[in-house]
């Protein structure tokens, strides 16, 4: 590999660090959530709200930080989105009610928000065409692995919680959970000073000859001539095409493949991706394997994550994204319904020898409901909250689960990885490829904008719901929902779902077009 290769690799890495603290993030609170709750005795809206508040932060950043860097460059906002990310996580850390912690979480939303966007951006903006695929793939890597670095973190704080020698507790664990995201988000900050401005946002600035130079030291010369004269090229067609229009999307021309993009952009996340990433330790403590195997399943969720997402990269060029797509969902479907059928035989019973056994908790106050045997999770956490109250139950829940639950925690745990694994090489990765190919150049920002930013209001639903739905629904019916919902996007996907791969945007947009 070429020194000019390897610049070009490492500033896509550094870029898509982004990418990283986005996941790490998202995978760092499902942990937290399982001390946070009961430290502020959240309701369910509230967790709701601490858990998805960075994802409604991020929908309204997504709509500005594209026009916003046009204005003042890709570097400078992507070094603000390393600061807000590092002040997020100190902030967090440092949170001393529920209104600090959600408020401090929402700057690290506004960050993600951005990086997102701009990272794909500025990575398309510094690659050839040979290697553009694999650099912006960089970004959607890098997430995974902030979920498995996240993950990992959180076992090993959870277990050294109260161990001899430390100075965690339930109070203080948290915050150690959050505020190590300080150093990565440290460490993009530094690196971001050592990545070159955009050379196509010079160009668009006029600095042509910083832009020249910036090309030839991440190319040959020979290709960086050939950069310039395509990106002049390109940028005199701009000049002479009008700006469009939202109200255009939806015009004849467009609107098939924008209702394409747009279920492809729901069903991402309406499925319960983020459902089960950020919620990931609180429904393995639901199968009743205890606080500390609910930590640990987390890290093999994680691990079949980057697996798999690796899979799509060899995958995608080869088979192509509709049989992707529709196998990815398809096991979805059945992932989910596996895990409702789980839930849905579950039972819940307490004895006394369980109930004498549980440490922190007066027997007294259980004793009325030794030995019932409940058929259904929200009966039964409800009976808790009743007789212990809803801070001492979430403080315990992981212990009062693993004693009560029986059922087959194995068919659940095969049901969520199965999730994950179909998710991580279809609908995962898949999506922003055939976005960023089924639109006409002229409207490929603006569509892939406005699908984004629906995508982003579905997650953020989900996200808040989610906690509502496992309180009064129950886990059966919440798995259910999520497999209905998917289920019933597989059959759309198979009657409308395109073949893009092999074809140039020209001929795409030629056949679908019209």
């Amino acid at each position: 590999m070429t020194n000019s290769k390897k610049r070009t690799w490492f500033i896509a890495f550094v870029v898509s660090l982004g990418g990283f603290l986005f996941g790490f993030d998202a995978g760092i609170i499902s942990g937290v959530m399982s001390y946070v709750g009961p430290e502020f005795n959240l309701t369910d809206g509230q967790t709701g709200w601490v858990v998805s508040s960075p994802s409604f932060a991020a929908m309204l950043a997504m709509l500005v930080s594209g026009r916003l860097s046009d204005i003042i460059g890709r570097k400078k906002i992507l070094i603000v989105v390393a600061f807000l990310y590092a002040l997020s996580a100190l902030l967090s850390a440092y949170a001393s009610s529920y209104e600090m912690l959600y408020m401090a979480r929402m700057l690290g939303g506004v960050a993600f928000g951005a990086a997102l966007i701009l990272a794909p951006t500025y990575i398309a903006e510094i690659s050839t065409a040979e290697n553009r695929g694999k650099l912006v793939s960089m970004q959607q890597l890098n997430i995974v692995f902030g979920f498995f670095a996240a993950f990992l973190s959180n076992y090993f704080f959870n277990g050294a919680n109260g161990t001899e020698g430390t100075s965690l507790t339930d109070e203080t664990v948290w915050r150690w959970m959050l505020g190590v995201e300080l150093i990565p988000a440290l460490l993009y900050f530094v690196f971001m000073f050592f990545v070159p401005r955009s050379p196509r946002w010079l160009y668009m600035q006029g600095m042509t000859t910083e832009a020249k130079k910036v090309l030839t030291q991440l190319h040959s010369p020979h290709f960086a001539n050939q950069e310039i004269t395509t990106i002049e090229e390109n940028l005199q067609t701009k000049r002479n095409t009008r700006e469009v229009k939202i109200a255009e999307l939806f015009g004849p021309a467009l609107r098939f493949i924008v209702f394409i993009g747009l279920i492809v952009g729901i069903l991402q996340q309406a499925t319960g991706i983020n459902a089960i990433y950020f919620y990931a330790t609180s429904i393995f403590k639901q199968t009743g394997i205890g606080t500390d195997a609910a930590f640990s399943s987390g890290i093999l969720l994680s691990v079949t994550s980057v697996v798999f997402t690796i899979v799509s990269m060899f995958l995608i060029d080869r088979l192509g994204r509709r049989p992707l797509l529709l196998f990815g969902i398809a096991g979805i479907t059945i992932s989910m319904l596996l895990c409702g059928y789980g839930f849905n035989n579950a039972t819940y019973r307490l004895t006394t020898t369980d109930i004498a056994q549980l440490e922190n908790i007066d027997p007294t106050k259980l004793a009325p409901i030794a030995d019932v045997i409940y058929d259904n999770d929200v009966d039964f956490k409800n009976a808790m909250k009743s007789s212990l109250g809803n801070q001492v139950y979430a403080k315990n829940d992981g212990a009062i689960l693993e004693a009560a639950t029986t059922m087959n925690g194995t068919l659940i745990l095969i049901g969520i990885l199965g999730f994950v694994a179909c998710f991580a090489f279809s609908l995962g990765p898949v999506m922003w490829v055939l976005l960023s190919e089924l639109y006409p150049t002229k409207y490929r920002g603006l569509a892939i904008g406005f699908i984004a930013f629906v995508n982003s209001f579905t997650s953020w639903v989900v996200q808040q719901v989610f906690p509502w739905e496992l309180s009064n629904l129950g886990n059966a019916t919440s798995f259910f929902i999520f497999g209905i919902i998917a289920l019933i996007g597989f059959i759309a996907m198979l009657k409308i779902l395109p073949e893009t791969k092999g074809k140039s945007l020209e001929e795409i947009e030629a056949e679908y077009v019209n």
